[in-house]
């Protein structure tokens, strides 16, 4: 079967530090410079309450519910960095929590017709508070340790409030939509 501009060449329409704009025949999407990538992180503690960032998302123009992520080698200290390596240095700025294992459960695109990012899931267990978390620099990110029993009346709560909610928040949610809770 025929796929419309799969063989177009691809064309650079604007490039910023963490963005790029392209085309390739008549779409227009966009992805990462340099190859840098992202880290998702699914941080679930022995006591079965998951961990959730909440911070301001200026595409949005609001505060979003996320799972804890971040960038791999954005920044030239981590060049060729591990995505496993990126998950717990990120866990543990954002949410102030260290993981003793850190599991690698694939390669993910967030939004494939229009954004070419990938992102690596991780899950972390055995997990130890270290820090109060928050980001680094001016990211004021606030850290939720949610109950995964009470994961559909949190994210509706935070919804009712005005936040953004990332499509990630479906892995919490899928069984207990399955089920119809």
């Amino acid at each position: 079967m025929p796929v419309p501009d799969h063989d177009a060449d691809e064309r650079i329409v604007w490039q910023g530090d963490y963005i790029t704009a392209k085309t390739r025949g008549r779409w227009e999407y966009v992805g990462r410079p340099r190859n840098i990538r992202a880290a998702v992180i699914l941080a679930v503690d022995a006591q079965d309450h998951v961990l959730l960032v909440e911070q301001y998302r200026v595409p949005l123009g609001k505060y979003c519910i996320e799972l804890p992520a971040g960038l791999v080698g954005d920044e030239a200290e981590f060049d060729g960095e591990d995505p496993l390596a990126a998950a717990g240095r990120e866990l543990e700025e954002e949410t102030g929590y260290r993981a003793a294992v850190l599991e690698d459960l694939g390669c993910f695109w967030s939004s494939p017709g229009m954004v070419s990012e990938s992102f690596t899931l991780v899950r972390a267990r055995e997990l130890t508070r270290v820090g109060d978390g928050g980001g680094i620099g001016d990211e004021n990110i606030i850290v939720h340790r949610v109950p995964l029993s009470d994961i559909r009346s949190f994210i509706d709560g935070k919804r009712a409030d005005g936040c953004g909610i990332d499509v990630r928040m479906l892995l919490l949610l899928g069984q207990k939509i399955l089920a119809g809770e």
